[in-house]
């Protein structure tokens, strides 16, 4: 058993498409907390092999429970074989009273990276949790197949998925996104979180950006492609998503990139759970061949 879970704490567990979806807790020694996640596992994994997994990063405000419930994942994933993970957005009852420090977003809104200035610094280190601490543990425990990993997210979560995939070269086979925060230091949202969490230095910031990450890389980092889907009725669209930044990065790089604009859809789950079919099956398509 790994040194992460010696003291996992199984809190609910729900038969689901013939596989398991299991809540989990445990202590955290990147987060110096206790945190939380869920955990599909597909019957192919119930019967002995080795699955690949991807992980889901939810948006603001959100919780390990948000796209487990609300996204519909686990029937095609039972169908494709693949373990879905979906973590935590950030750490809880830390003992900082976000208000004290003009900090808006309330719970939930961790960023996926590894806060560098007081008081965030002492706990919001998403970024170390997630690569160096859950996923290889969720691997070894649960016996999956780490060399098969995906990411994808929505929002918030989007905007960790397309970072954390060109900040870790090689941990993940594949990378989508549902209307991510493409562009951080371009919007308020951004500006909210880097000078909160990184400080008044904009050169710091643009290490967590997805646009100015692909556009500084040398060679495609996937060149099976990357897929994201945006609607275009939602309400962040103009101000705080930026897709079309992210789009000029790629075409810079020689990226390929399916960016699919659907009218009529917004930002919430409804929209989500329209398209997550096909991002199981483009992550399914990369990671089970």
């Amino acid at each position: 058993m790994s040194s992460l879970f010696d003291r996992l704490e199984l809190i609910s567990e729900h038969g689901c498409h013939g596989g398991v979806q299991r809540f989990y807790q445990h202590a955290s020694g990147e987060i110096g907390l206790p945190m939380r996640f869920a955990l599909f596992l597909p019957p192919q994994a119930l019967a002995g092999q080795a699955v690949p997994l991807l992980s889901f990063l939810a948006g603001l405000t959100c919780s390990e429970e948000t796209a487990t419930m609300k996204a519909g994942a686990q029937r095609l994933a039972a169908q494709l074989g693949l373990a879905l993970l979906m973590p935590d957005t950030s750490p809880r009852n830390t003992g900082v009273d976000s208000e004290d420090h003009h900090w808006d977003f309330g719970a939930g809104a961790g960023f996926y990276l590894d806060a560098t200035q007081p008081p965030w610094s002492g706990h919001w280190c998403m970024e170390s949790y997630l690569l160096k601490e859950l996923l290889p543990a969720v691997v070894a425990e649960f016996r999956l197949d780490g060399a098969r990993l995906g990411i994808t997210g929505h929002s918030m979560g989007g905007h960790g998925a397309l970072t954390l995939a060109l900040r870790h070269p090689g941990v993940f086979r594949s990378v989508s996104a549902l209307a991510p925060i493409c562009a951080p230091t371009q919007c308020p949202w951004g500006h909210k979180a880097f000078t909160g969490y990184l400080g008044q230095d904009e050169s710091t910031w643009v290490e967590h950006d997805a646009s100015r990450l692909m556009a500084a890389q040398q060679t495609a980092p996937y060149p099976g492609g990357i897929l994201i889907d945006q609607g275009l009725a939602d309400q962040f669209l103009a101000e705080q998503l930026h897709p079309e930044a992210f789009e000029a990065a790629c075409a810079q790089v020689g990226q390929p990139l399916t960016l699919r604009r659907h009218p009529g859809y917004d930002h919430g789950y409804y929209f989500i759970s329209s398209f997550i079919d096909d991002h199981l099956r483009h992550h399914a398509q990369a990671l089970t061949c």
